[in-house]
């Protein structure tokens, strides 16, 4: 059965559009609700509950409400988070032994797109079975329990701190930030008012960057898909380092006091390197695109490595499959199964500046042996099911670039799972070269759209 709504990382779309309306979301919610009441074994009266978060953008008023009336029709109790990162909810799920967390938030994208993912009682991804089975609730008409079994709801007063310290956990407790100046992005979304507390309380001074959001700002010129602004505060403000966060707060990107920006790659060598030092890596999980000298770099650690498709939930599928601690993507997507059932950018930085702090080093110091091979990406907008597989003229130019890079890089291309794109990269010798093909192979992808 294939899927119609979901995609790698929940529903997502613009807000007004199918499928992100009132309606369908008040659907969404009671497909989701009755999908858990059916797998729970409830005693008389009892009602199984989820946890609701979202990140900043105005949307999530309208979609927060439509879901809770979805989810209370079903007989669903549910907690109210509000702003909360993505991964926060993925905790309190687990925290508050709840059947399911819900997140409200497109992540990334601008404010006019929003979503809904869901997390299992054990704080992951649901699994693909279970959204198929609420995609078919979907198609069934929706019902409403009698009043007395209607789910109640209530707001959790005290999530932001539980996150805060569960954040601070996971960081070594014989090591502090005292003496470190951090510029911070919070990228105008949902990590805003947790992110500063976090650094702050363990020692760090901060330069606050992306923490005023107004429901329209969120990732605009700012977070972990803007680093330039990051990059500006560092130098400007002679910081030791920068952090940014992008809109739910699942992914980081850094900054070091030269203004050079670091990838989820580097990021996630830096913490690999540190726990092979220490005896305490397994092996690494990359993505499709995760570099070849992020590969290589990690095989001179003398750590295993696997690539696993582009997404997080199937880094994180894999990072199960192998029994490693460790994976991520370029784009900053970092999981530390160590300290988290998912991915989070707060984490994930703690990691980082542990790993610092226990070696004395910088950035530049720690990935002074990763050398990266030169990779170009391009983002060709298609139409909806443009089918770029069977097009004879895009296979015809994947060869030849294949051929022109004689072994020595790679060509992947690859639908967006979030936007409507054609993601064409290109990786090789040669940063020019390696530019000229990725360009011209997007310029066939684009002829071979306009006439599809």
């Amino acid at each position: 059965m294939s899927r119609r709504y979901f995609g790698t990382d929940g529903v997502r779309g613009c807000v007004g559009e199918a499928p992100i309306t009132p309606d369908f979301c008040l659907r969404l919610g009671y497909a989701a609700g009755k999908t858990l009441v059916a797998h729970e074994r409830l005693r008389v009266g009892e009602h199984p509950a989820v946890i609701i978060g979202k990140d900043t953008r105005i949307s999530g008023y309208m979609l927060e409400s439509t879901l809770e009336a979805g989810f209370s029709a079903a007989g669903v109790d549910v907690y109210l988070a509000g702003p909360l990162p993505t991964p926060a909810i993925a905790y309190l799920t687990r925290a508050l032994r709840l059947q399911a967390g819900v997140v409200i938030s497109a992540s990334h994208n601008p404010f006019q797109d929003n979503g809904i993912k869901f997390f299992s009682a054990r704080g992951t991804k649901l699994p693909d079975s279970v959204e198929l089975e609420i995609e078919g609730r979907l198609d069934e008409p929706m019902g409403c329990e009698a009043s007395a079994s209607l789910g109640k709801a209530q707001r959790i007063d005290d999530a932001r701190g539980r996150y805060v310290e569960f954040c601070k956990s996971s960081f070594p407790n014989e090591l502090d930030l005292r003496g470190l100046k951090i510029a911070l992005d919070c990228a105008n979304g949902a990590a805003y008012m947790v992110a500063p507390k976090v650094f702050h309380e363990l020692g760090a001074e901060l330069v606050l960057v992306g923490v005023e959001p107004n429901g329209l700002n969120i990732n605009e010129k700012v977070g972990a898909t803007s680093p330039q602004s990051l990059r500006t505060a560092v130098l400007e403000s002679g910081a030791d380092l920068g952090i940014a966060l992008d809109g739910d707060g699942d992914r980081i990107v850094m900054v070091d006091a030269d203004g050079e920006i670091y990838d989820g790659d580097k990021l996630l060598y830096v913490i690999a390197k540190a726990a092979s030092l220490a005896g305490k890596a397994n092996g690494v999980v990359g993505t499709l695109m995760s570099n070849l000298g992020f590969e290589h770099a990690v095989a001179r650690l003398g750590l295993p490595f696997a690539r696993a498709k582009v997404g997080d939930r199937y880094v994180l599928e894999l990072m199960h499959e192998k029994g490693w601690s460790l994976g991520g993507e370029n784009s900053g997507h970092i999981i530390c199964l160590d300290c988290h059932t998912t991915g989070d950018g707060i984490i994930a930085g703690l990691q980082v500046l542990a790993a610092l702090r226990e070696h004395g080093a910088t950035l530049k110091e720690m990935c002074q042996d990763l050398v990266f091979y030169p990779q170009k990406l391009v983002n060709v907008p298609v139409k909806p099911g443009f089918d770029w597989s069977s097009s004879s003229s895009i296979k015809t130019a994947v060869d030849k670039a294949t051929q022109e890079l004689d072994g020595q890089g790679r060509v992947l291309l690859r639908p967006s799972g979030t936007e409507p794109l054609l993601r064409v990269m290109v990786e090789g010798v040669g940063e020019d070269r390696v530019s000229r093909i990725a360009h011209g192979l997007a310029e066939v992808v684009r002829a071979a759209v306009a006439a599809s």
